[in-house]
């Protein structure tokens, strides 16, 4: 049987971490805060685009211990790094940053890997006005790296709460949206300006901002976000991650070439954003035929296509989980979300072209061995997939995914299940 892979306790995260900080920085941190992943049950490659997206937060998360220092330098080091050259007893290499220093990828005072994350946040909270400190920090995860699963939001967002903490900023209070609102903003820009990597506001957001038993229903055009129920174990169903394993990067042009493309056609169509577009088709004042036609590019086209039929799988995904939540979502409530995940990845492969033969493998074993319905999840390019399946056959789906995977060749496929838990906060 196929193994699920585990999330660790707060209390498993927060020791591994104290032990990892004791160990290459010394001494004792002045806290350990927590950060989850997230998958994103529908609304792919919306969250740039003014749309609508569906995600969750996992239970697995980042865990950072973190000390605030009297000087402006910050001195970071991860587990999931390799142990530095020669290091005495296998220690973990400590990488050191002038915050004043930071800067934009790309310019001088680029900073490196993955230090950018956390050094990314530090200078955008500063920027925001934010009296931050220098810190040591250690981070430790059981967030699949490169599974599309949100690894770097979910450091980003475990060190904004832990700043917040450490520097008395006020932002992370647990009934505080308005302040996590505020911190996700400041993720989002140490992502895309300081690490480079031009991804939306879904991934910062969910982390932030999920509550444990809920989606969060994310309105990328103003911030706002709606908490809908979500109980799929009331339903005996559950939500099996598929990790391909196949390499999953965001920063190598593909991400950034459909965003452009995304802007170009909202220009073309006379619009703000793609949005527009797709409140209009849903309001009834124009059809997809006519926007389509008014796009003389064929790459244009498929993109927007894409765009605004996701955004409308969200709306009626929504609509189903609220006409059928818990317990209820059987028959055809449980059939017709099972169609809205398998037209997005549908969409998802097709037009916008953002699939491979790893994911689409999983989505088509998942759904052979009995899934309700099945999609890749994130960005694309590689990471993961999502399968809706009755909780008792999880893992025969997950041995007939792995039976695919092995039968074509592929690397092995590790396997999770999504629990919608809580946001970003302090766990010791």
């Amino acid at each position: 049987m196929s193994a699920l892979l585990p999330a660790w306790t707060d209390a498993e995260g927060a020791a591994r971490v104290r032990a990892l900080f004791a160990d290459a920085l010394g001494g004792e941190p002045d806290g350990v805060w927590a950060a989850p992943g997230r998958v994103n049950l529908i609304g792919e490659h919306t969250d740039y685009n003014d749309g609508l997206c569906l995600p969750l937060a996992l239970p697995h998360r980042t865990f950072v211990a973190l000390r605030a220092r009297p000087d402006r330098t910050a001195r970071l080091v991860s587990a999931q790094e390799g142990a530095a050259s020669g290091a005495a007893g296998g220690r973990r290499a400590v990488r050191e940053v002038d915050l004043d220093g930071v800067a934009p990828a790309g310019s001088a005072g680029a900073v490196d890997g993955w230090p950018a994350y956390p050094a990314g946040v530090a200078w955008a909270l500063a920027g925001d006005g934010h009296p931050v400190p220098g810190f040591d920090v250690a981070v430790d995860s059981c967030v699949p790296y490169g599974a599309g699963l949100s690894s770097s939001a979910a450091i980003e967002c475990a060190v904004a709460v832990a700043l917040d903490g450490v520097g008395g900023l006020g932002l992370a209070g647990p009934d505080d949206d308005a302040g996590r609102a505020r911190l996700a903003a400041a993720c989002v820009r140490a992502e895309n300006e300081v690490a480079g990597a031009p991804t939306g506001g879904m991934d910062q957001a969910a982390s932030l901002r999920c509550r444990s038993g809920h989606a969060l229903l994310l309105d990328t055009s103003d911030g706002s976000v709606t908490q809908i129920p979500f109980d799929l174990a009331a339903a005996g169903l559950a939500l099996l991650v598929v990790d391909t394993r196949a390499e999953h990067r965001l920063v190598d042009g593909q991400y950034a070439r459909r965003r452009e493309v995304c802007e170009s056609a909202a220009a073309a169509l006379g619009v703000a954003s793609l949005r527009v577009v797709a409140d209009a088709l849903a309001a009834g004042t124009t059809t997809l035929t006519e926007v389509l036609d008014r796009l003389a590019d064929d790459e244009q086209r498929r993109r927007v296509r894409h765009v605004v039929t996701e955004i409308e799988r969200v709306r009626a995904l929504v609509d189903v989980l609220s006409a059928a939540p818990g317990a209820a979502l059987t028959g055809t409530a449980l059939a017709e979300a099972g169609a809205l995940l398998d037209g997005s990845h549908a969409s998802l492969a097709e037009d916008y072209e953002v699939s491979c033969d790893e994911l689409d493998l999983a989505v088509t074993a998942a759904r052979a061995a009995g899934a309700h319905g099945a999609r890749m999840t994130g960005g694309g390019f590689g990471g993961s997939a999502i399968a809706l399946v009755d909780a008792a056959s999880a893992a025969e789906v997950a041995d007939a995914v792995e039976r695919a995977f092995a039968a074509a060749g592929f690397a092995r496929p590790e396997f999770l299940v999504a629990e919608p838990a809580g946001a970003a906060a302090p766990v010791g």
